[in-house]
């Protein structure tokens, strides 16, 4: 009997990079089904094969366990909302994502950015999954960024980029780090803020950081961006990226405050006072959000630990 945690192993494949799909198919009434996966690998250019894994605990589990036809759609940059409606939502899926259907009545996710149309060539038997093996007969590829997926989150490298290439003169890079229910701050005359450094080289921003950190005895993951903004009035650019601690001195610098208690700090401005109480907001669920836009206003642009 293996003694391998179930839980701790999905977190360490969890560290892998890839993409995000939708897989498409028919169940044998007809009716269209889909879920979310990352677990999609090309396998051959001649024949042109590729595979997925759909598991056993998918509703529809059947249905790609015996398909003749299905489709793999890797998802654009922005369709958060489309893979969380295809690893969560209970209802109609195809009701609330736009598609089509290629000539084998299988949809394709519109604004995907790459389609595969396949006929099954193989499924094999894989634990609790199964692996699913398609001959692609017809493909679309747009060439636009994809969706990523990481630890648990979505990442989109336009994003990450964009967090670290402005044209404002000067570019302050923090860390919103989480300690065991706590968050960790450093007080400065104006209130308090999250550990964060002034850069000149962009590229080295998070590197920069990273090492600032650890000369102060903190060891740390940095995860994806949770702000980022401008300040026009200082010509300051701000990326603050989420943070979890591997580990803490003690009688440091930085003081942990508990989450509950972040909305009622006095903070060194307004746009991380705002940013701060959000942040409250979602460690309540664990639905972290990237805001994008200036220090008075911008968009809120969701992401999932669901997949």
């Amino acid at each position: 009997m293996s003694t391998i945690d179930p839980r701790a192993l999905r977190t360490a494949f969890g560290s892998f990079m890839t993409g995000v799909t939708v897989v498409t198919a028919r169940s044998r009434d007809g009716k269209p089904v889909g879920f979310a996966a990352n677990s999609f690998a090309s396998v051959s250019l001649d024949p042109p094969l590729l595979l997925v894994c759909p598991g056993k605990f998918l509703s529809s589990y059947d249905s790609f366990a015996n398909c003749t036809h299905f489709a793999v759609n890797v998802l654009a940059e922005g369709q958060e909302e489309v893979s969380n409606t295809f690893s969560s939502f209970k209802g109609d899926r195809f009701a609330q994502v736009a598609h089509y259907l290629d000539p084998n009545g299988v949809p394709l996710i519109d604004g995907a950015i790459a389609q595969f149309s396949c006929t099954t060539h193989q499924i094999l038997p894989a634990g609790d999954h199964c692996i699913l093996i398609g001959q692609v007969q017809d493909y679309t590829h747009t060439g636009a960024p994809g969706l990523g997926y990481v630890g648990g989150q979505y990442f989109s490298l336009g994003v990450e980029r964009a967090a670290l290439d402005n044209t404002l003169e000067t570019a302050v890079c923090g860390a919103i780090i989480k300690d065991a229910g706590h968050v960790l701050l450093e007080q400065t005359p104006q209130g308090f803020r999250p550990p964060q450094i002034t850069s000149a080289d962009r590229g080295q921003m998070r590197q920069n950081l990273c090492e600032d950190l650890e000369s102060r005895g903190i060891k740390l993951r940095l995860e994806q961006a949770y702000s980022v903004f401008d300040d026009r009035q200082s010509g300051t650019h701000f990326a603050y990226f989420l943070a979890t601690s591997t580990s803490v001195p003690s009688g440091g610098a930085l003081q942990a405050v508990p989450i509950q208690d972040l909305p009622g700090l006095s903070y060194s401005s307004p746009a991380i006072a705002q940013m701060m109480t959000r942040f409250a907001l979602e460690a309540r669920t664990g639905g972290f959000a990237l805001y994008l836009g200036d220090a008075q206003r911008g968009d809120i642009h969701p992401s999932s630990e669901r997949i």
